[in-house]
């Protein structure tokens, strides 16, 4: 009896881990278009340049075929040479299945390479943990260089709609708050907090193994390679949209805002094109261009995920048919 009730309980969860996040990407979606008619959304999108769509989605396969080649030289320290061809089609079933339940792509990912390479699932996912670790410290670099770039901006902007004393002892509250739970977890011998300095523990051992490992240089490369060709995605589509300029912050900043929604929800599911036109329309942007190009942006990505993830399917018994 006692099975059966958790196993229901564990049905429902899974449930609302796929149910829960597309009812709020279908809110988000709504919300959105509260800001733009779909007839004025429907002419942005047939007057849009599509050679700059396409450009910017060439930087985005790029970005792609970086990180599954990037793959091997986590793989090659512990014993596996995977087919590139298989590297490939593992990261675009990731990204296609995490468009449907978040955070699942990096098991299917792992998978895949278990069913054709025979590589052990711990190990792979393992590899996979490891190279987002890699993938957040860039999304750090990418907030800490908008800011240099910004700075005058940001602490405007800041100075405009918050009370500076107020943001002067916050900082100083968090960072008492800080190292006072540094010394806590440190310091854990059990309970919570010893799961919380384990954890970390871990993500330390896994950003210094990076520097460790036989091609570390190779791997950074591709890291910062792939990190400027999301970027450049973003960037490349802006002319698209006739008469849209962003200056470089804007950029910056229009990229971490849309960055941050992709990992909120299902691929940035309704929420991508809300926080690209907020990002943008902090640089006097007209709400309905920004959101429109919010929208370009988000569907030019997804197409992209669909699609190639699409084919991936297909490919991957096709290609491994004597496996």
């Amino acid at each position: 009896m006692k099975t059966t009730i958790h196993s229901r309980k564990l049905n429902i969860k899974k449930i609302l881990k796929i149910v829960l996040p597309l009812t709020l990407g279908g809110f988000l979606v709504w919300y959105s278009l509260s800001d733009i008619s779909l007839k004025t959304l429907g002419t942005f999108f047939k007057e849009a340049n599509y050679s700059f769509i396409f450009l910017g989605l060439f930087f985005g396969i790029l970005s792609h075929l970086s990180r599954a080649y990037r793959w091997k030289f986590m793989l090659a320290p512990l014993g596996f040479k995977p087919k590139f061809t298989n590297s490939i089609l593992a990261v675009l079933v990731g990204y296609l299945v995490n468009l449907a339940i978040p955070r699942a792509g990096e098991v299917s990912r792992a998978l895949v390479l278990t069913n054709y390479e025979e590589i052990p699932f711990e190990k792979g996912f393992g590899t996979i943990v490891a190279e987002r670790i890699a993938d957040l410290i860039m999304m750090l670099c990418v907030v800490i260089i908008t800011l240099f770039v910004q700075f005058d901006f940001i602490y405007g902007l800041l100075i405009r709609n918050f009370n500076p004393i107020k943001i002067s002892v916050s900082l100083v509250v968090l960072g008492i708050g800080f190292f006072t739970s540094y010394a806590f977890i440190k310091k854990a011998k059990s309970g919570f907090l010893l799961k919380i300095k384990t954890f970390v523990a871990g993500l330390i051992e896994g950003v210094t193994s990076i520097f460790k490992m036989k091609n570390k240089w190779a791997f950074i490369f591709h890291t910062v390679f792939i990190w400027i060709m999301y970027v450049a995605m973003f960037w490349a589509t802006i002319p698209a949209i006739e008469g849209l300029h962003v200056p470089l912050g804007g950029i910056l900043i229009g990229f971490i805002a849309g960055g941050f929604s992709i990992a909120a929800t299902n691929g940035g599911i309704g929420l991508y094109p809300i926080a690209v036109a907020s990002a943008l329309a902090l640089f006097d942007i007209p709400t309905e261009t920004a959101t429109a190009f919010g929208w370009i942006m988000w569907t030019a990505q997804t197409a992209m995920i669909v699609l190639f993830g699409g084919l991936a399917f297909l490919l991957l018994p096709l290609y491994n048919k004597n496996t």
